[in-house]
């Protein structure tokens, strides 16, 4: 019977270690994979902020 999984459009790297060990591995890795998010810093402190001004009711 054939993979299900072969069909699918995208593909995770290869992984190093096993269970709460297993990573990412580095070399198969490419400028494809991951996430580009340049203003994730200025979106931390918004939110950072946003709940600093919530009044803590418990």
């Amino acid at each position: 019977m054939a993979d299900p999984l072969d069909k699918a459009t995208s593909k995770a790297p290869a992984t190093l270690g096993e269970g709460c060990l297993s990573r990412y591995d580095p070399d198969d890795m490419s400028a494809e994979d991951g996430t580009e998010f340049p203003g994730a810093a200025e979106l931390w402190e918004q939110l950072q902020e946003k709940s600093d001004d919530k009044p803590d009711d418990l």
